[in-house]
């Protein structure tokens, strides 16, 4: 008889990271192991009005109840982040899990580490501490992460196990040409202020003022900053070579990545680990970015990408500047990126670690 896991984060149809990480679950080989029921938290994916809004936060974790009641789950996974909204909410249904006798995995995707988290009011981290070690597991993304719960003391057992992705999907991204001319540079991801977008965007400036004519770039993605980032590109006169083409997906998103060259991620938003990373070098796409998160886990300086200190224009500029033509390496970089991502982030990688999870807690 297959044992029941309850995976609990938002809605499948909604664009977020965690949303994907639960669809890989659900289609991996884990689904022929456990019976795997979705229980929706947050509002992603739901249209409803603030007082429907605040009835389900006061009700969501009675339904959870209602469920365990139900369903007599083995295992409640709880994807989370060390985010306020989500760390306040998905406590409630820690409790209830808890309180209700199941087992907890409790995964962290991205946020604050947890000795920056509710600052240093030592009853705050006493608070933090004491919750972080009421789930039987504590799954993290990164080992920077693992380092930082162990010094906390946040967690009575860690695990790390990293995003992985469909490799199927992307098979037709390479081989790259990176011969030919303009060198198409990439940004992917929602708009934000922290994302490093507006920062690449002044570095193209800098370049475009230093002679540079051999590059585009394309931004894909929407967000708050969107008119923001559009009115920079239009006070730098930079219209001709940067071109705004909105959320995409499916075979849209395959096109862009085949088409892109380079990837220019210099975020310094608190990243667990971006798919976007992923999606990078499973396409065979050389990326210069910051050594945010678990990026350095996935990404090694100079045989990836480059990997960079700092997010300021000046030093974006100066790393497309030594590989855009540099063509040798850019071909290097995209056969190491492809073996690092079959070699490493496998949906079935993910599955299989799951797996002995689950198994060892309910031994």
């Amino acid at each position: 008889m297959k044992r029941t896991v309850v995976l609990c984060g938002p809605s499948l149809d909604s664009v977020s990271g965690v949303a994907t990480h639960l669809m890989q679950l659900f289609e991996s080989t884990l689904a022929r192991q456990y019976t795997l029921v979705q229980f929706q938290v947050g509002s992603e994916g739901r249209s409803e009005r603030a007082i429907a809004k605040i009835a389900r936060l006061f009700t969501s974790p009675l339904h959870l109840f209602a469920l365990i009641l139900r369903a007599r789950p083995d295992i409640i996974h709880l994807n989370s982040s060390l985010e306020p909204k989500a760390y306040w909410r998905d406590l409630a249904y820690l409790l209830v899990a808890k309180v209700m006798g199941c087992k907890v995995v409790y995964q962290v995707h991205g946020g604050s580490l947890p000795d920056l988290f509710l600052g240093t009011n030592r009853f705050a981290q006493s608070f933090l501490r004491w919750s972080l070690n009421l789930p039987d597991v504590v799954v993290l993304l990164a080992e920077v992460e693992l380092d930082a719960y162990r010094k906390f003391n946040a967690g009575k057992r860690l695990a790390v196990i990293p995003n992985a992705i469909a490799l199927s999907e992307y098979q037709t991204a390479y081989p790259k040409n990176f011969e030919a001319l303009p060198i198409q540079l990439g940004s992917i991801g929602r708009l934000a202020d922290d994302k490093g977008v507006m920062e690449t965007i002044l570095a193209l400036a800098i370049l475009r003022e230093s002679g540079a004519n051999w590059f585009k770039l394309r931004i894909a993605g929407s967000g708050p900053y969107e008119s923001t980032l559009r009115k920079a590109v239009e006070e730098h006169d930079m219209g001709a070579v940067v071109q705004f083409v909105g959320p995409i997906f499916g075979k849209e998103k395959m096109d862009f990545w085949r088409e892109i060259k380079i990837f220019v991620f210099p975020t310094f938003h608190r990243e667990g680990l971006p798919y976007t990373i992923l999606e990078s070098i499973a396409s065979g796409t050389p990326l210069i970015t910051t050594r945010v998160g678990g990026i350095p886990d996935v990404v090694a300086d100079g045989v990836h990408g480059l990997l960079l200190d700092s997010h300021e224009p000046q030093t974006i500029a100066d790393a497309i500047r030594t590989i855009a033509l540099d063509t040798e390496r850019l071909q290097k970089m995209s056969e190491a990126a492809i073996e690092r991502a079959q070699e490493n982030y496998s949906v079935q990688r993910l599955s299989n670690q799951f797996h002995l999870l689950y198994r060892e807690l309910l031994s």
